[in-house]
């Protein structure tokens, strides 16, 4: 009986010391709940509510309460469900275990491996074993990374491990970000790439800060930036892009750069992709590489649909193909394609060779036109001008001149009322003036050489004037010169065709015909009223000397587009010459 009261006792020690061989942080004693769901005000001081768990229970050493299966706390709107979990009632903290997804509402979710909550600063850190992510899904956005932390008093979750993001429309990846799931906003910091998601184009964004929101589909850009599509790149430091519309608005200096090799810069550009419209404002600057062209303006418009463009304030052109820029000036450029229908004609059959007849047809034929207007100025080092209107068309290479079109290389100065000049491979080698031409070229002090006619044709070679050819009214005065290369009279004529060929500034030859008319005069018997043709003006207070001096317009030039009757200073001072002098002697005409 007694050996039976100790095995009893026994049994009973040992069932008691279980508890102590399993489970470090159970202590000798220990109580175990069925939880009950409190009834206090869920919305009260925004605290943390333990709604349920199938087991509940407490070691007297441990600071905390372990509750496992099904667990569910609750914190206003947000609900956070667990396996198991560490609770301190105390601060209203838990640590979490196991299956652990936090939702709110039916639109915000988030799943991880483990969940530590701070209830004084109401911070959730979510963590995800190896090989796993954190996922954070609200509606149509996904956001995954390692080691996420969500700010309930604010509403906005983070990581600095890397991460990505991905809706609808984009993939974005950085080191850093941000997303506040109720303004959908997200920001994304350090190594930042959007990728777009869509089939018919592609879209990569590369830059160190990027702003994005998940509705709008809107990225802001505030770091330098790189922007690839197909259509070309984009570089700025503060930009808006709109990737679902394919739309950019750009500040600060930004670039676009085609594929074609043309690259814009400005102050602020508004780029509408799938319209190819693009506005540019301050300091505009267009370069094409292809064809050695700078354009500079204070505004800027293209549409790539219609190929057409439109520049004016302080506007600008560089030309540098052959090495010396050309420098033009005008107060706008209007450039686009122009559309021209070409009708051929039909072919009839051939019996004897047996061909069948062809019927009449039409093609399109397309050429680039620039008109460039008012007030143009252009220099060059072996070339300066200026007109009122100016077109260039590439079709046929030639650049028209309209409206008191002046030209001057070296000592010789052509004018009329249109100048049209052919360029082969961006070199003149041609100039018409089809209505009426005059062109001089001082020998010495007021001594000019001087041709006028109804149509002049001039023919350069390297830059320099090789042959003219003059149809109808020729008028000419000339100063020979002697073998010994001196001048001793001036040739005064007139005929109705005319051929002349020049070496530098010396004229090798003068073809009249049919008939010629004139005279020679020695130059001790020359007088003052026989200097000048009718129709001589001089136009050097207008003349641009320097690449700078396109830009100015001098009032004589304006006197000059407008009609005025008024000769420009320097022909007046020409025409109001001194008397000539009689001690003039051949030297000085050397």
């Amino acid at each position: 009986m007694k050996s039976s009261r100790r095995s009893f006792i026994a049994l009973c020690a040992a069932a008691l010391a279980l508890p102590l061989l399993f489970g470090s942080r159970q202590a000798p004693r220990r109580a175990t709940f069925t939880p009950q769901i409190p009834t206090a005000n869920r919305a009260a001081g925004n605290r943390v509510f333990l709604e349920k768990a199938d087991v509940l229970y407490k070691t007297e050493a441990d600071s905390f309460m372990v509750v496992s299966g099904n667990v569910e706390f609750t914190k206003g709107p947000m609900i956070m469900r667990c396996d198991s979990a560490h609770y301190f009632p105390g601060s209203e903290s838990f640590e979490a275990f196991g299956n652990v997804n936090m939702q709110q509402g039916d639109t915000l979710f988030v799943y991880a491996d483990e969940l530590n909550y701070i209830g004084p600063e109401e911070v959730a850190y979510l963590f995800a074993d190896y090989g796993k992510k954190v996922r954070m899904i609200n509606r149509d956005v996904t956001l995954e990374t390692d080691v996420f932390t969500y700010d309930l008093r604010t509403d906005v979750g983070y990581y600095n491990v890397g991460g990505v993001l991905t809706d609808k429309q984009n993939r974005l990846v950085s080191q850093e970000g941000e997303y506040l799931p109720a303004s959908k906003d997200a920001n994304f910091y350090i190594n930042v790439h959007l990728n777009s998601l869509s089939d018919k184009d592609t879209l990569d964004i590369y830059t160190d800060s990027l702003f994005y929101n998940t509705t709008t589909h809107l990225a802001e850009l505030f770091s330098p930036s790189t922007v690839v599509n197909a259509r070309g790149t984009i570089y700025t430091t503060d930009g808006l892009y709109d990737t679902q519309l394919d739309t950019a608005a750009l500040y600060a200096r930004s670039t676009v750069v085609s594929p074609e090799g043309r690259s814009m810069t400005a102050d602020t550009i508004y780029y509408d992709r799938p319209a190819g419209i693009g506005e540019c404002f301050g300091s505009m600057v267009l370069v094409d590489s292809v064809r050695s062209v700078m354009l500079e303006a204070d505004y800027g418009f293209f549409n790539q649909q219609t190929d057409s463009a439109y520049a004016t304030g302080h506007m600008l052109i560089k030309e540098y193909s052959e090495g010396d820029t050309l420098y033009l000036h005008g107060r706008q450029i209007n450039a686009y394609r122009l559309f021209d229908t070409v009708v051929i004609p039909a072919i009839p059959a051939d019996t004897i060779a047996d061909t069948p007849a062809i019927p009449a047809s039409s093609r399109v034929d397309t050429t680039h036109v620039a008109d460039i207007f008012p007030r143009v100025r252009f220099y060059r080092s072996d070339m300066q001008g200026i007109c009122d209107s100016m077109r260039v068309t590439e079709a046929d290479s030639m650049l028209r001149m309209y409206v008191s079109p002046v030209i001057w290389s070296e000592e010789r100065q052509i004018f009329g009322n249109i100048i049209e000049i052919h360029f082969n491979d961006s070199t003149m080698d041609r100039a018409r003036l089809p209505e009426f031409g005059f062109s001089s070229q001082r020998v010495a002090d007021d001594f000019y050489n001087q041709i006028s006619g109804k149509e002049m044709i001039a023919y350069f070679t390297a830059g320099e004037l090789s042959r003219l050819d003059i149809n109808g009214n020729v008028e000419l005065i000339m100063y020979p010169e002697e073998q010994d290369s001196t001048v001793n009279k001036m040739v005064n004529a007139q005929s109705s065709f005319l051929t002349a060929k020049f070496k530098g500034r010396v004229t090798e030859m003068i073809k009249m015909w049919p008939e010629t008319t004139g005279s020679a005069t020695p130059l001790f018997l020359l007088r003052k009223s026989m200097l000048f043709l009718p129709k001589f003006r001089l136009y050097n207070g207008v003349r641009p000397l320097s690449p700078s001096d396109v830009m100015i317009i001098p009032r004589e030039m304006d006197e000059l587009m407008d009609g005025s009757p008024r000769l420009s200073q320097s022909a007046q001072q020409t025409k109001a010459a001194a008397p000539m002098r009689h001690s003039l002697t051949n030297e000085t005409l050397k």
